[in-house]
């Protein structure tokens, strides 16, 4: 137990590290580790995915808040955006837990594999959309807000992969698009956790110590170190070449999207 608690609190360092480096959610990070690690420890590989997605979920519902204070304060966070963001995120990242539910570990893995490889392709080259000012509607945010909360409950993230780009291209500055995606984080988290309790409570497939599909060793391991190592990617990312370690961290992404794809369908 001390080697399984000792891996996750590594595994949040990392992540943590990462968040900072690139300004992405660890979630990126953390689902596929733990998808590997709860396969070495022999957890069931029907609900082994699952429990990946939830954890990391409940670990950005800790590390939100800490972020999207602190963007509040320097006043980044463009709060008459996120209200109606916020409204289709309730409703999507519910629907986003549903949709996986629906679907096996194994499908789970293959979907997930796919992302991360388009993720990777999107780091690797750094295509962003091109900025666009023309006036959105509330009802457009909404409904944007759905999708962003869908897709990132289904795969663990916080949505900033998602809704930074979205944000930009409405014509958001990067630095509020960032700040009011941090915020964006918190209620796909909490609804994304909450269901994951719910669909998976009391699943016999799940070991000692979770609540519904979190798994709460690692859950606390991950929040213990990733956000004190959150300060020091930031720190390391005004240092260190960062178009060259996104790259890195791109061939990473597609290793373990191309992993995922290979094992499951071959």
């Amino acid at each position: 137990m001390l080697l399984t608690i000792v891996t996750y609190l590594i595994l949040g360092a990392l992540a943590g590290v990462v968040a900072g480096l690139f300004g992405i959610g660890g979630g990126l990070l953390i689902v596929p580790v733990l998808v590997f690690t709860f396969e070495l420890q022999g957890m069931s590989s029907d609900v082994l995915t699952h429990a990946a997605v939830a954890t990391s979920l409940a670990t950005i519902v800790i590390t939100s808040v800490s972020s999207a204070m602190a963007h509040n304060k320097k006043g980044a966070v463009q709060w008459d955006i996120f209200k109606p963001v916020a409204l289709g995120i309730l409703v999507g990242a519910f629907l986003g837990v549903k949709t996986a539910g629906q679907m096996s570990g194994q499908w789970l893995q293959i979907t997930l594999g796919c992302f991360v490889i388009l993720v990777a392709i999107q780091m690797a080259f750094n295509l962003k959309p091109v900025a666009d000012d023309t006036h959105t509607s509330k009802p457009a945010f909404v409904v944007a807000g759905g999708v962003i909360g869908w897709l990132s409950s289904i795969f663990g993230i916080g949505g900033g992969t998602l809704s930074v780009p979205f944000f930009n291209w409405r014509g958001i500055s990067m630095q509020q698009a960032v700040a009011t995606s941090a915020a964006c984080g918190l209620p796909i988290a909490v609804i994304g956790a909450l269901t994951n309790i719910w669909e998976g409570w009391a699943n016999p497939a799940m070991p000692d110590w979770s609540a519904g599909f979190i798994y709460l060793p690692a859950l606390f391991g991950i929040v213990i170190t990733s956000s004190i190592f959150a300060k020091v990617g930031a720190k390391l990312a005004h240092s260190l070449p960062g178009p060259v370690l996104k790259r890195i961290f791109a061939v990473f992404l597609l290793c373990v999207g191309a992993r995922f794809l290979l094992t499951n369908l071959f």
